[in-house]
């Protein structure tokens, strides 16, 4: 935390190491503390509303977090067009959750969240965000490691959504391969897994990092954008691996055919921009080895 005179600052640590910092006014410091996994801080900033860092790096913030759960979430789940079981990796603030219950279709989510303090505080602190969304009945919620959990459930799903924090502290063991071949055991057939993979521009090798790994396990190793304020830099990358080829290819037509049939509305999600999420730009292209 930097703290001047008058105002009291958080300074996003991501990239200091490579030379660059941003930092947001913290207006109110709703909580703070250092749990056993983690440091945590809430906050209030006038033009992003109520923030989490974690370990001063910026989670999810009330006025874009919408665009980020959305994509990491409707993306997937449209293009499979007929999920019945999703396993969440991490996402403690309970916002993919949120967007993966508003699919009726959905028999049962399974969420896997290493650090009770950042779910119960977010429930307190945060509730916009997750709407309600631990109180559904299609929820078991365990709080484990995720890289334990894939390794010992014998469970299959249909799309696995990992939600997960910079590969640093708790967050580094969802980045390895030995976490995404288990993962890649508790797909059902068809079955897709998504990660968060960073901003590329920034985070290159860490993009790069993941599509090698997921090239030696899926047929469809790949990535899909989209821009996130305060994830700054340029779009954020979610990763894409599956095995089945056709997923990356549903047309159009079929998508606005789903999207229509799930009943509700989005911010930021469309079909078109579905699609168009998968039309990298030459840099990424060349990041990810295309």
């Amino acid at each position: 935390m930097a703290e001047g005179p008058k105002e009291r600052w958080v300074v996003e640590t991501l990239y200091r190491t490579e030379g660059f910092t941003c930092s947001y006014r913290a207006d109110e410091v709703r909580y703070e503390e250092e749990t056993e996994h983690q440091h945590l801080v809430i906050f209030d900033n006038a033009l992003f509303g109520r923030m989490m860092a974690l370990d001063g790096i910026t989670q999810v913030t009330e006025r874009d977090e919408f665009i980020y759960h959305e994509m990491m979430t409707h993306v997937p789940i449209l293009a499979h067009g007929r999920v019945k079981n999703v396993l969440i990796i991490g996402g403690g603030d309970g916002g993919i959750l949120r967007e993966v219950v508003r699919h009726k279709s959905v028999e049962h989510v399974t969420m896997v969240e290493i650090d009770p303090a950042v779910t119960d505080f977010c429930k307190v602190q945060l509730p916009g965000i997750s709407a309600g969304a631990f109180d559904d009945p299609r929820l078991d919620l365990v709080f484990a490691d995720g890289a334990k959990f894939v390794e010992e459930t014998g469970r299959k799903f249909d799309v696995i959504i990992v939600d997960s924090t910079d590969p640093v502290g708790p967050g580094e063991v969802l980045f390895r391969e030995s976490f995404y071949r288990a993962a890649a055991g508790c797909l059902a057939p068809g079955g897709v897994i998504v990660t968060q993979n960073g901003v590329p521009f920034m985070q290159g090798a860490e993009l790069k990092g993941t599509i090698e790994k997921f090239r030696r396990i899926f047929k469809v190793a790949s990535c899909y954008l989209a821009t996130i304020p305060t994830y700054v830099g340029g779009p954020m990358a979610m990763g894409w691996g599956t095995n089945d080829e056709t997923l990356k290819q549903v047309p159009l037509a079929e998508l606005e055919s789903r999207f229509a049939a799930a009943g509700f509305a989005t911010r930021y999600y469309t079909p078109e921009v579905h699609k168009a999420a998968f039309a990298l730009p030459r840099y990424v292209l060349d990041i990810v080895g295309a």
